[in-house]
C-alpha cells in the first residue's frame, strides 16, 4: 500500500472516530435529563409589556418587566421595568433605559423621533422624555405628585398626562384651583354640606370653627381618620379621602396646566381634534361613589356636549379612530354579572351606534389606518386570541393562535406584534405576518433551555346546565406510565376569571408544584369569564354547589384516566377559589389536604370588609338586611357549614388585603380551632390581594413553600 494510500486511510479512520466521539457525546449530551423547575426559577421570569409600533412603522417600543436583587435589602427582590426598542424589520432589539428606577407607559411622539414615558425615581413619578438622536432621558416634569399616562398631542409639542388631587387638597389649592371650584355633589358629611376652605386658627378650647380647625389638624397629623364615604376601602388600607383625576398638559419646557375640573371625576378621556372625549358620572348632584352610571361627553373650550348616554349602563376604555370618524368604547350594565359589549358611534351622526358582535371580555382594542377593521384581543376558553372586525361587514374573525395568551399588541401594514404567552415560554414578543409568526426576543429563553416544562392537555366535558366546561391536565414531571401520583385540583378565582393555556399569573406555580411530583388538573367552571355572559353569570345566586359540580367533574374525569392516586388529593385556590375550597371541604372528606388563600368565607361579613363588597347585590340580588338575600348568602356562605370542614387545612391571607379582608379568615381559622379540627393559618405582613401575583417576591415564594410544605405531611411526595 502507497504511503498515499496509508495516509487517505488513516484520514479517513480518524475522521470516522471524531464523527463516532461526537455522535457518542450528543448521544450521551441528549440524554441528559432537564432540570425541574425550582421555586427559585420564579425570580428569571422576565415579562414583555405591550409593544408600541412607530409613527413610519420602521420600529416598536416595548417594557420589560424583570425581578432583581433589592439593592437596598439583602435577600429581598424587586420590580424592575424598563424600555427597549426594535426593529421591525430585523427583529433586533435593545434597551433604552436601565438602573434602579421603572418606567412605565411609554408613547412615541408623531414624528417618531422621541419617546415620552413615566419615570418612578423612588418618590414620586414624573414624565421624561428621550430624543432617539441621543442623550439621556430628560425630565420635563417637577410636580410635588406623581403623574403617569403621557400622551403627544397630535403636533408632538406638547403633552398630556394624568395625576390625582385628594378632595381636600384640591379644594385648597392655590395653583391649580385658583377660581375656587366647588363640587356640584355633596360629600355626605351630616349636616355640613362641604369642606370649607376658610382658614381658622385650631383651638381644642375656641370656637366652632377653631374646634373644627382643630379636628381638620388632627385628622392631617393622622390621629384620627373620619369616613363619610361609601367606597372608603382601598387595596391595603382605608381612607377618607375621595381621589380626584387631574388632566395637564404641558409643553417640553412650561409649566403644566390643569385642563379639566377634577370634581367631574373623568373615568377615562381620549383627545381628538375637535375636543376631549370622557366618560363621566351620569349624575352629577350625588356623590361620585353611589354613581353607577356614566356618559360620554365631548369637552371643548365652549363646553361640554353629551355624545352618548343610556340609562342603567356605564362606559369604558375609549378608543378614537386615526380621522375621528368612529369612537368605539365598551358598555355594560351598571349592576349585575354581564360582559362589556363593544359599540361603535359614528362621531358625524351620533345617533348611528354599532354594536360588535362578539360576547367575550375583550383587552385591548386598535384601529387599523384605514379605518375599515377594528383589532381586539379577547379571553376566549382558556386562551387570549388576537379577532378583526369588519365593519363594513360587521363579521368577526380569529386571527391569531387560540392556545396562547396575547398579553397586548399593536397593528403593523400586513400583521401583528405581540406581546405572548404560551406553555413554553411565559413571555415573549412575536411578529405575525400572514400566516408566518416569528419570535422576536429571547427573555426567557436561556433558562428556559435546561428546564423540563409539563405540557397541559385540554379536554372538556357538559355539565348539568348543558354548558360546555374546559378543564386541562398537567402530569407530573417526571411521570411513568404505571405509577400513581398525588392530584392537586387548582381553582381559580373572580369568579369570573379564566384560566387556561393563555393565560400567565399561574404558569410558574403550575409547572413547580408539578416538578414536586404532584398531578395537576384545572378548569373553568360556570362562573368563569372567556365563554360567554350566560357561561359568565351561570352562578348568579350559586356561587358554591354549581361551581363545585364543575371543578369536582373534571377531577373525576382526570381521576378516570387511571394514574391519580385518590388516597392522596388535595385542592388549593385564592380569592374567590378561597371561597370554593372552603365549601368543598365543607361539603366532601374526599381531600387529603386543602389550602384556601385569601378568600371570602362569610358573605354578609363580607358585604362591611371587603373592597369588592358589590360582588354581594350583584350576585345575590341584594343586602344581608334584606330577609329573602340573607337567606341566600347564609346557604352560599362557607362558614355556614363549618363544622362539618375536616380535612386538614391551610389558609393564608395578606395582612393589608382590604380586596377581601383579613376578618373573613380569622373567622374560619378561629371556628376551626375551636372545634379541633387541623388547620394552619398564615399571615403576610404588608401583603395586599395581589401577594402571589405581583406582590413581595419573598412572600410569593414563602407561600408557594409554605404549600407544598403543608400538603408534603399528608400526600405522598417529597
Amino acid at each position: 500500500m502507497s504511503s498515499d494510500a496509508e495516509h487517505f486511510l488513516y484520514l479517513d479512520i480518524s475522521s470516522m472516530k471524531h464523527l463516532l466521539f461526537l455522535l457518542l457525546s450528543f448521544s450521551v449530551f441528549s440524554q441528559i435529563p432537564k432540570e425541574k423547575i425550582q421555586v427559585t426559577d420564579l425570580l428569571k421570569i422576565k415579562t414583555a409589556g405591550k409593544p408600541i409600533v412607530s409613527p413610519n412603522g420602521s420600529q416598536f417600543i416595548f417594557t420589560v418587566a424583570a425581578i432583581v436583587d433589592d439593592p437596598d435589602k439583602k435577600g429581598d427582590f424587586v420590580y424592575q421595568t424598563h424600555l427597549y426598542v426594535g426593529n421591525v424589520s430585523t427583529g433586533e432589539t435593545r434597551a433604552l433605559t436601565s438602573g434602579k428606577y421603572s418606567i412605565s407607559s411609554p408613547t412615541w411622539s408623531p414624528d417618531g423621533s422621541k419617546i415620552a414615558f413615566a419615570r418612578d425615581m423612588g418618590n414620586k413619578s414624573q414624565v421624561y422624555v428621550l430624543d432617539l438622536a441621543g442623550g439621556e432621558p430628560q425630565a420635563i416634569t417637577n410636580l410635588p405628585f406623581s403623574v403617569s399616562n403621557p400622551i403627544w398631542d397630535a403636533s408632538g409639542k406638547e403633552i398630556y398626562f394624568q395625576s390625582t388631587f385628594t378632595y381636600r387638597d384640591f379644594l385648597i389649592d392655590s395653583v391649580y384651583n385658583k377660581r375656587s371650584l366647588r363640587p356640584s355633589w355633596t360629600i355626605e358629611k351630616p349636616v355640613i354640606s362641604s369642606n370649607s376652605s376658610k382658614k381658622s386658627k385650631a383651638n381644642p378650647n375656641g370656637s366652632i370653627e377653631e374646634v373644627r380647625a382643630y379636628l381638620t389638624q388632627n385628622e392631617l397629623d393622622k390621629k384620627a381618620k373620619v369616613i363619610n364615604r361609601l367606597n372608603f376601602q382601598e387595596e391595603c388600607a382605608t381612607t377618607s379621602e375621595l381621589p380626584l383625576p387631574a388632566i395637564f398638559k404641558t409643553n417640553l419646557t412650561g409649566k403644566p396646566v390643569l385642563i379639566n375640573n377634577p370634581f367631574q371625576r373623568w373615568s377615562d378621556f381620549e383627545i381628538g381634534k375637535s375636543g376631549i372625549y370622557a366618560v363621566i358620572p351620569a349624575d352629577s348632584l350625588a356623590h361620585p361613589d353611589k354613581v353607577l352610571d356614566a356618559y360620554i361627553g365631548l369637552n371643548t373650550t365652549n363646553g361640554q356636549k353629551v355624545i352618548y348616554e343610556k340609562k342603567g349602563y356605564r362606559m369604558s376604555n375609549l378608543t378614537l379612530s386615526p380621522s375621528e370618524k368612529w369612537l368605539v368604547f365598551q358598555e355594560a350594565k351598571s349592576t349585575g354579572v354581564q360582559n362589556a359589549s363593544l359599540q361603535i358611534i359614528d362621531l358625524q351622526k351620533p345617533n348611528i351606534v354599532k354594536k360588535v358582535p362578539f360576547d367575550r371580555v375583550i383587552t385591548q382594542v386598535k384601529w387599523s389606518a384605514d379605518e375599515s377593521k377594528l383589532y381586539f384581543s379577547a379571553q376566549d376558553q382558556g386562551g387570549v386570541p388576537i379577532f378583526s372586525y369588519d365593519v363594513a361587514s360587521n363579521q368577526v374573525k380569529q386571527m391569531s393562535s387560540h392556545s396562547d395568551g396575547v398579553l397586548g399588541f399593536d397593528v403593523i401594514n400586513n400583521g401583528f406584534i405581540y406581546a405572548k404567552t404560551s406553555i413554553e415560554n411565559p413571555s415573549e414578543l412575536y411578529l405575525q405576518a400572514g400566516e408566518s409568526v416569528k419570535q422576536l426576543t429571547s427573555l426567557n429563553v436561556e433558562w428556559l433551555a435546561s428546564k423540563s416544562i409539563v405540557k397541559p392537555s385540554k379536554h372538556s366535558f357538559t355539565n348539568s346546565k348543558g354548558q360546555k366546561v374546559d378543564y386541562w391536565v398537567m402530569k407530573p414531571t417526571d411521570y411513568q406510565v404505571g405509577k400513581k401520583y398525588p392530584l392537586v385540583l387548582e381553582i381559580h378565582g373572580g369568579p369570573s376569571a379564566m384560566w387556561g393555556t393563555g393565560e400567565a399569573s399561574m404558569w410558574h406555580e403550575f409547572q413547580y408544584y408539578a416538578a414536586k411530583g404532584m398531578g395537576i388538573v384545572y378548569a373553568n367552571p360556570r362562573g368563569s369569564g372567556g365563554y360567554g355572559t350566560d357561561f359568565l353569570a351561570a352562578n348568579v345566586k350559586d356561587w358554591g354547589a354549581g361551581p363545585t359540580a364543575d371543578v369536582m367533574k373534571a377531577l373525576d374525569l382526570t381521576i378516570a384516566e387511571g394514574w391519580a392516586d385518590t388516597t392522596q388529593l388535595g385542592v388549593t385556590g385564592g380569592s374567590y377559589a378561597g371561597y370554593l375550597v372552603s365549601w368543598i371541604v365543607g361539603h366532601t372528606n374526599r381531600f387529603k389536604v386543602a389550602c384556601a388563600q385569601r378568600g371570602v368565607y362569610e358573605l354578609s361579613t363580607f358585604m362591611g370588609e371587603g373592597n369588592a363588597w358589590r360582588l354581594v347585590p350583584n350576585y345575590f340580588g341584594g343586602y344581608p338586611w334584606e330577609k329573602a338575600t340573607k337567606a341566600i348568602l347564609d346557604r352560599e356562605s362557607p362558614y355556614t357549614y363549618v363544622q362539618n370542614i375536616k380535612t386538614p387545612l391551610l389558609i393564608f391571607h395578606g395582612e393589608n388585603d382590604l380586596r377581601t379582608g383579613v376578618i373573613q379568615s380569622e373567622m374560619l381559622y378561629k371556628s376551626l380551632k375551636v372545634l379541633g379540627r387541623e388547620v394552619e393559618y398564615v399571615r403576610h405582613p404588608g401583603a395586599t390581594h395581589e401577594l402571589t401575583r405581583s406582590g413581595n417576591n419573598r412572600q410569593r415564594i414563602d407561600q408557594m413553600l409554605r404549600t407544598f410544605e403543608f400538603f408534603a405531611r399528608y400526600l405522598q411526595i417529597n
